[in-house]
């Protein structure tokens, strides 16, 4: 299949959504398919679009649909579209009735959604290789990663103000990597790194460099006030580093309500005790170390490819229906909705990596055919009511009309 990705985030940004993209474009291209990323929705006729961020995305989203009625169209909800966009934006909302499949990244994002879109859900965790050979660890400092970029609602400071709280024997260091997204954010970060001996702001560094810091950490502090589901819970999992976390429902839903190492939002010395706990207590410690561990499945992308018996040797029908040409087949483990149920939200899918696109994509190829698996058709995809009006203009018809 030809597959437009879109995404909010400029090519050049190291922003969670972008390493999304990137990820899910290998692992599609992985599947045999052409991906092409984008912000914007060139008026290509792809045969599916997956767009990140129901609100950023929204302008490519109706024209998408406007265009090809009929062709599948997949809402990646990432974070704050998921936990505020969907409350207070009329587009946002739209979108997600124009999809044909709504892609959550951990299961709590169920909570936040109308039952009537539950049908159209499947969460895919977001997954990570894991590293063989781990680095060492400092062992003159008990090192703290705050992995993310400096803006309000990933609370970026709250680690270095725990810090601040904590007795003068502790050994604690905060090494926080990210881009400040704003001139007040880089001269606070640069005010907090003069005032405060145990932090250290390191920037935006490259990928493999901030994986390094990470890596080498004790603990990963994610402070933030809302996630969708964040790409550095999953890294910190698969790089074996212990995780203190904001209790939120992005959170709950990758490490579960029972996890040790939260604290509420916004509270520092809730924080600092459990930093200070982390530090001391070699027996808590190994306590979130063993919680982590059992989770690293989770996140873990598939190494097992097996070749099918044959080929996939369908073409695209009439009335737009999709029934793509595919040359190979990729192990792809179908999690059914009835074995891997989240309790109290039935037909939930709770999948990964590539193990989760290969049947999803599986669903938008049989797209109208029925078969005894009719639990996994896709809902006939929302049409705009046909009036004298377009409603949301389409940028790339209004471009190209002359």
């Amino acid at each position: 299949m030809k597959i437009a990705l879109i995404t909010p985030v400029p090519a050049q940004s190291r922003q969670g959504n972008r390493v999304t993209a990137l990820r899910w474009a290998r692992i599609l291209k992985a599947l045999g398919h052409q991906v092409t990323i984008a912000q914007q929705y060139d008026g290509k006729p792809y045969d599916l679009m997956v767009a990140l961020h129901a609100r950023r995305s929204f302008a490519a989203i109706a024209c998408f649909r406007r265009l090809y009625p009929e062709r599948p169209l997949i809402v990646a909800l990432t974070g704050t579209d998921l936990y505020g966009d969907i409350r207070t934006s009329a587009e946002a909302r739209e979108s997600l009735e124009l999809a044909t499949r709504l892609i959550l990244l951990q299961p709590k994002g169920l909570d936040e959604l109308s039952t009537h879109l539950h049908p159209k859900v499947r969460v895919i965790y977001q997954s990570v290789p894991s590293r063989p050979g781990p680095p060492p660890k400092a062992k003159t400092t008990f090192d703290v990663c705050v992995l993310g970029h400096l803006r309000p609602v990933k609370d970026p400071f709250r680690t270095a103000l725990a810090a601040r709280l904590l007795p003068t024997t502790s050994r604690l260091r905060v090494l926080h990597v990210g881009k400040a997204l704003s001139d007040d954010m880089a001269a606070r970060a640069r005010a907090e790194m003069a005032d405060n001996p145990r932090y250290r702001w390191l920037g935006e560094l490259p990928r493999w460099r901030a994986l390094r810091v990470l890596a080498r950490s004790h603990v990963l502090v994610l402070s933030s006030h809302t996630e969708g589901g964040a790409n550095v819970l999953s890294e910190a999992l698969a790089l074996g580093v212990p995780i203190v976390a904001s209790h939120i429902a992005g959170s709950i839903g990758m490490l579960g309500d029972d996890y040790p190492g939260y604290f509420p939002v916004e509270e520092t010395g809730a924080l600092a005790r459990l930093l200070d706990k982390a530090e001391r207590d070699p027996g808590f410690y190994q306590e979130l170390s063993a919680w982590c561990r059992r989770l690293v499945p989770l996140v873990h992308p598939s190494r097992e490819t097996r070749r099918g018996a044959g080929s996939y040797t369908r073409s695209i029908r009439g009335s737009g229906r999709l029934t793509p040409r595919l040359t190979r087949l990729t192990r792809t483990w179908l999690l059914s909705p009835r074995d891997r149920q989240t309790p109290g939200h039935p037909r939930l899918h709770q999948c990964q990596g590539i193990h989760a696109w290969g049947p999803l994509l599986r669903e938008h190829s049989h797209a109208g055919v029925r078969s005894a698996r009719d639990d996994l058709l896709l809902p006939r995809p929302h049409r705009p009511a046909r009036t004298g009006t377009m409603g949301v203009q389409c940028a790339w018809r209004s471009q190209h009309r002359h």
